[in-house]
C-alpha cells in the first residue's frame, strides 16, 4: 500500500513504503513496480517507462530511424508541423505494375512554410555567429513571421529581412549590434539591411530604443582585453561628452571608440586607433574626428579617482 506524506493540500503525493518512509524506492522497469529495498514491499505499480520505444541493433543501425515521432511542433508554421510524410517503399509491394509507388504524400510543405523555415534558418546561422542567446533567435523569428505575413516588404530579399530583424530584435532586447556587425555575418549589404530596418519599423508600427555609448563599451573593452579601471573611465568619458554637448551629430559608435582611445592613452594599456577602430568597425579618421572635439575639455571628463600612467597634458594632440 502507498501512503502519501502529510503537508500542503497542493503538494503532489508522494510515494513511500508506510514501514520505511525514508527508504529509496526501487523501480523494477519490466514489471513497472517500485519496491522497497529494507522489506520488499510493492508500494507501486504501473509505473510509465519514459524510455526510447524501441530498441535498436547494431545491424539495424545504418538502415533506418526507428522512431516513430517527428520533429518538434513548430509553432510559427501555419501547419503547425502537424503533417505525415511518407517515405519511399524499397520492396515490390510498395510499386504498382507500371513502377509508380502506391504511396505518396498528399500534404507536403507550403511555398510560405518553406520560405520561413530557410529563414530560421538562417537566422539562427547569423546568430551563432556572434553568439547571440536563444531568446534574440525566438524575437528575430516572430518578428520575421509577422513581417512575412503582413506581405508588406514584398520584392525584398528574405536574407535582407532576416538580417534587418536580427538587428531589430538585438536592439529590443538591450544587447544592440551595429549595422557592420550584422552585415558581417550576413549575405547582404549594410545599405539594403538599413532599407528594409526602416521599412519593418513602418510595417510593424513599432519602435526602438535609441542607443548610448554605453551599450557598446562593455563589449568593444572585453574584445581589446581592456581592464575594467579603462572600461569605467571610458564609460565616464563617453557620458560626460555626451552631457557637455562636445559630440554634437556624432554616432554613439565614433563616441565610444574615441572614449575608449582617450581613457586607454592615459592608463598603462594603450592601444591604437587602428586597433581600437576594427573592433568597433569604425575608420581611423572618424576616431580622430571625435577625439579632436572631446580633446579640448579632457581634463573635465575623466573621474575624480582615475590613476593616470599619463597626465591629460601628455595626452596626443591628433
Amino acid at each position: 500500500m502507498a501512503s502519501t506524506s502529510r503537508g500542503d493540500a497542493l503538494a503532489l503525493p508522494r510515494v513511500q513504503c508506510p514501514n520505511h518512509p525514508d527508504a529509496i524506492l526501487v523501480e523494477d522497469y519490466r514489471a513497472g513496480d517500485m519496491i522497497c529495498p529494507e522489506c520488499g514491499l510493492v508500494v507501486g505499480d504501473r509505473v510509465i517507462d519514459v524510455g526510447s520505444e524501441w530498441r535498436t541493433f547494431s545491424n539495424e543501425k545504418a538502415l533506418k530511424d526507428p522512431s516513430r515521432v517527428g520533429d518538434a511542433q513548430n509553432p510559427l508554421l501555419n501547419g503547425g508541423d502537424l503533417t505525415t510524410m511518407i517515405s519511399k517503399g524499397t520492396g515490390a509491394a510498395s510499386f504498382d505494375e507500371f513502377g509508380n509507388s502506391k504511396y505518396q504524400n498528399r500534404r507536403t510543405m507550403s511555398s510560405s512554410d518553406r520560405a520561413m523555415l530557410n529563414a530560421f534558418k538562417e537566422i539562427s546561422t547569423m546568430a551563432d555567429r556572434i553568439n547571440l542567446p536563444r531568446n534574440i533567435i525566438d524575437r528575430t523569428n516572430n518578428l520575421f513571421k509577422q513581417v512575412y505575413e503582413q506581405k508588406s516588404l514584398k520584392g525584398r530579399a528574405n536574407d535582407a529581412i532576416a538580417s534587418a530583424c536580427l538587428y531589430i530584435a538585438c536592439r529590443q532586447e538591450g544587447v544592440p549590434r551595429t549595422f557592420k556587425e550584422i552585415c558581417a555575418v550576413s549575405r547582404i549589404s549594410k545599405k539594403e539591411i538599413g532599407r528594409c530596418f526602416k521599412l519593418i519599423l513602418k510595417a510593424l508600427e513599432t519602435s526602438v530604443d535609441l542607443i548610448t555609448t554605453g551599450d557598446f563599451m562593455s563589449r568593444f573593452c572585453s574584445n581589446l582585453g581592456l581592464p575594467k579601471q579603462v572600461q569605467m573611465a571610458a564609460t565616464y568619458i563617453a557620458r560626460k561628452a555626451v552631457e557637455l554637448d562636445l559630440v554634437p551629430g556624432r554616432s554613439p559608435i565614433s563616441v565610444a571608440a574615441a572614449a575608449i582611445y582617450m581613457a586607454s592613452q592615459a592608463s598603462a594599456e594603450k592601444k591604437t586607433q587602428k586597433e581600437i577602430g576594427d573592433i568597433a568597425g569604425v575608420a581611423d579618421v572618424t576616431i580622430r574626428q571625435s577625439y579632436r572635439l572631446i580633446y579640448p575639455r579632457a581634463a573635465e571628463l575623466f573621474p575624480p579617482d582615475f590613476k593616470f600612467d599619463t597626465p591629460v597634458d601628455k595626452l596626443p594632440q591628433l
